[in-house]
This record gives structure tokens, C-alpha cells and sequence, in this order.
């Protein structure tokens, strides 16, 4: 008689009702009955039902209710990570059925500059092909750490491109040239050539890092070869939204980055009084941890800024031919040295 073949074991997957863990996993995320509701769309009421039905099945206190909010129980901060985890995988598992229209909220953080003069400008068409996906866009300086604090899922990043331990798409380089208010070209001291800046107020960006040698004035006036300026004089701002407003009013010339000039050169408040220009020591790159790497709603947008800075690069690509004369040279490159 022949050997039948032994089953494997089968798993019996033992949880709660899925509407308690949803109940429990934002009411603890918000640290609020009411929040959780209102996400959810269901009353106070029934999401204290819910966990209490849950705390009820497990047999532990999940949360400390206090006169002015809750506490997560030390049962309770151990279940919370994995439920967490667990309700996104099912969530990309749904998103990714064909048909599945993306929706959700996204949470991105992006330098203040980048965001308001590169980003917002293009927000609409992400929206046109998205509707169902709300961005929730952080600006600051500091890079986030994709933590359970921050619950930020995509970071775009001016940088190297070394971030350890996320996913990373590099976007687009940048170039650096000086710019100014039209008016300073045809003004009382004309600024057509590199020499006629001894003649011009310089303005200049305090947030600097060393690494970033062609966002610093003195470099640049070595390699053009223009001596006796006195660059610790003239405005300096840290913030280059504001920075790039006071050039367009005519301040004076400022070293103006691709990304951040385009607008303004195209709608002529800015023009570049010679040309020459010079590649930037960082690039942008958007980043999202590992774990969101294959999340659809992630991977839409990563998609759409690729391909909107794909595009960008592509419309500026005849403007690099035009640089000024030994732009495309690095011999004689001055050593990094600050304003």
C-alpha cells in the first residue's frame, strides 16, 4: 500500500475583529477617541467600544484613560508597532489589485527653497493624475529620520546621494550662475562682464556648507578672475526663497541655482547678465524607507517627480551649451573658501 504524503500543518490565524485593531491601532497613533473617529468616520463612542471589546479578547489594558487624553499601556506599545506594519502591508496588498484607484494621505518633506520654488509649482499636475492622494508637504531644513514620530514617508534630499538604509532616486543636477534684476544690466553701471561686478552689491546666502564651494562668491570671482572685491560686504539671508525675492527687486546679483531661478528667468523677473555657469556640488534625490519602497501610492509619486525632473533637466539641456568660456574646464579651480 503506498505511503501517503503527510499535510503540511495549517495555520489557523487567531485575531480579533479587523475593526477593533483599526479601532485601537489610530486611536493609539492619535492618542484620542475623537481623532480616531474622525478618521475612520465612525463615532467616539463606538471606537472606545471597539478597543474595550479588543482589550476584552486579549485580556490586558491597552490604554490608561486620563481626564485629558490616554496613555498607551506597556501592552499596549508592544502591540502597536507590528499592527501598524501589519494594516499597511494589507492596505499596498488591496492598492495593488487591478483597478484599485491610489488614495490615501502622503507625507513628504522637502527644504523650504526646493518646496516652494521648484515643487509647488507642479503640485497640480501630481494632483490631476492623483486626486485621491492628499500630499501633506513638511518644509524644513533638517532632514527627517522616518521614524515612528515623524511618520514621514518620502524625504527629497539635496545631497551626495549616501543615505544609508532607505531608497533612494536621484532626480536632477543643478548648475550655478549669477543673476540679477534686469534693470542692473542697462542701469547708471551696466553689468555685462565678470569685472563689472567691482561695481555691484553682492549678495550672499549664509546657510552654505563648506561642500558647497560654487554657492560661496569668493570662488567665484577667483575663477573669473576678479580681484580686489570685498565680499564680506553685502546682504546675507538664510532663507533663499526670500534671498532670490530681493534680487528680482534689484538688491543686487546673486548666485542663482537652476531650480530655484527657472521661474523668475523665465517670466524675465531675473536674467543672467554673462554666461557662465558651473555644475553644483550636490544633486537632489528622493528617499523613503526600504519598507515604502513598494508602497503604490510611494512608488506614484516617485514616478511623477522623476519624471517632472527628468523633464526639467531636459528643457534646460540647451541653455548648458551656452555656457561662458571655460565653463567645461575644472583646470585652475580655486580652493573651497567661505564668504
Amino acid at each position: 500500500m503506498p505511503h501517503s504524503r503527510a499535510r503540511a500543518p495549517i495555520m489557523v490565524r487567531r485575531l480579533p475583529p479587523l475593526t477593533a485593531l483599526r479601532a485601537f491601532e489610530a486611536a493609539a497613533r492619535h492618542g484620542s477617541f475623537a481623532q480616531a473617529a474622525d478618521e475612520l468616520a465612525v463615532t467616539p463612542t463606538a471606537i472606545s467600544h471597539q478597543v474595550r471589546q479588543l482589550e476584552e479578547t486579549l485580556g490586558v489594558a491597552l490604554f490608561e484613560r486620563l481626564p485629558r487624553g490616554l496613555r498607551l499601556t506597556d501592552q499596549g506599545r508592544t502591540l502597536v508597532p507590528g499592527l501598524t506594519r501589519g494594516l499597511d502591508h494589507m492596505a499596498r496588498a488591496v492598492a495593488r489589485l487591478p483597478g484599485q484607484r491610489l488614495a490615501g494621505s502622503l507625507r513628504v518633506s522637502v527644504l523650504p527653497s526646493f518646496g516652494m520654488m521648484w515643487l509647488a509649482p507642479r503640485l497640480a499636475r501630481f494632483r490631476e493624475q492623483y486626486p485621491e492622494i492628499d500630499l501633506d508637504i513638511d518644509l524644513r531644513q533638517e532632514s527627517v529620520r522616518f521614524d515612528e514620530r515623524d511618520r514621514m514617508h518620502i524625504g527629497l534630499r539635496y545631497g551626495t546621494g549616501h543615505y544609508p538604509g532607505l531608497h533612494v532616486r536621484r532626480l536632477m543636477d543643478e548648475t550655478v550662475f549669477p543673476v540679477c534684476a534686469p534693470a542692473l544690466v542697462t542701469g547708471p553701471r551696466p553689468l555685462r562682464t565678470p569685472e563689472d561686478l567691482r561695481h555691484h552689491v553682492l549678495i550672499h546666502d549664509s546657510t552654505v556648507l563648506e561642500q558647497e564651494r560654487w554657492l560661496w562668491w569668493r570662488p567665484w570671482l577667483q575663477w573669473l578672475g576678479v580681484p580686489d572685491v570685498d565680499i564680506t560686504r553685502g546682504p546675507r539671508f538664510t532663507d533663499a526663497h526670500v534671498q532670490i525675492q530681493a534680487t528680482v527687486h534689484g538688491l543686487g546679483v546673486t548666485l542663482g541655482r537652476s531650480a530655484l531661478v527657472f521661474d523668475a528667468l523665465e517670466a524675465g523677473r531675473l536674467v543672467r547678465p554673462f554666461a557662465v555657469s558651473r555644475a553644483a556640488d550636490f544633486t537632489y534625490y528622493a528617499v523613503t524607507p526600504e519598507a515604502l519602497a513598494d508602497d503604490p501610492a510611494v512608488v506614484a509619486f516617485l514616478d511623477w517627480i522623476e519624471d517632472e525632473a527628468s523633464a526639467f533637466e531636459n528643457h534646460l539641456s540647451p541653455d548648458r551649451s551656452e555656457q561662458g568660456e571655460g565653463t567645461d574646464s575644472d583646470d585652475g579651480d580655486p580652493p573651497p573658501s567661505g564668504t
